[in-house]
């Protein structure tokens, strides 16, 4: 089984997400498709569809302003959660302790975080990619609990940009090393229709995180169907 996680970012209205609940609801596929919506859009129908959030507090409750608990997505049926991504680490100076500390409070509600890492641009010129990677990872996942690691390389994040096969190899093969048969892999950073299948044919690629392509169901469509 692959997995194949939309993250809509700050973008969509409900009608964009309805729109799309129903278009996924007719797909036949044995793969997971999760869709990561802006926390305004998890109320409504899902009609079956798998829901995950972006992000979520490490704190359980208290004076947080314009954050969101665990137990508040819990309300909502999320089952997934993104913790890390490149976008919350850059623009909101996220470490990876607080990395770890959000997949902990994720896992210790029920909800599973899809824990983002990789490497920066200088650090990927520098051929320091693996050991970046494997930095990341060990400081951001928890002791124990079920989790998912998308690998998503900051350069590649909406340049229209990727690695190529053999990088992406190499590192999901660390990642692989580092926590075993058992968590599944994703590879996130510029997917679409033109390079999903070939991505999700690399070894240890459990499937993908797709950011602008899984706004629309004619480009997010292909990308499920590559997983097929």
């Amino acid at each position: 089984m692959k997995f194949i996680v939309a993250n809509w970012k700050m973008n969509g209205n409900m009608s964009d997400k309805n729109e799309m609940v129903k278009n996924l609801k007719n797909i036949e596929t044995d793969n997971k498709i999760i869709l990561c919506l802006p926390f305004t859009l998890l109320n409504g129908e899902n009609l079956g569809i798998t829901i995950g959030a972006q992000d979520l507090s490490q704190h359980e409750n208290g004076a947080f302003t314009g954050d969101i608990s665990a137990q508040m997505l819990k309300e909502f049926d999320v089952e997934y959660v993104i913790v890390g991504h490149s976008e919350r680490r850059t623009y909101h100076n996220e470490t990876n302790e607080i990395v770890r500390s959000k997949a902990e409070m994720a896992i210790k509600n029920g909800i599973i975080p899809i824990i983002c890492i990789g490497e920066n641009l200088s650090e990927y010129e520098s051929g320091q990619t693996i050991e970046s990677v494997a930095k990341m990872l060990r400081e951001s996942v928890p002791e124990s609990g079920n989790y998912v690691i998308a690998y998503e390389p900051y350069w590649a994040i909406g340049t229209n940009k990727t690695p190529t096969t053999d990088e992406i190899s190499k590192a999901m093969d660390t990642i692989r090393q580092i926590v075993g048969n058992d968590t599944p892999l994703l590879y996130g950073g510029s997917v679409k229709p033109s390079n999903a299948q070939q991505i999700l044919s690399i070894k240890n690629v459990d499937g993908v995180l797709v950011g602008n392509a899984s706004l629309k169901i004619d480009t997010f469509l292909p990308i499920i169907n590559a997983a097929n």
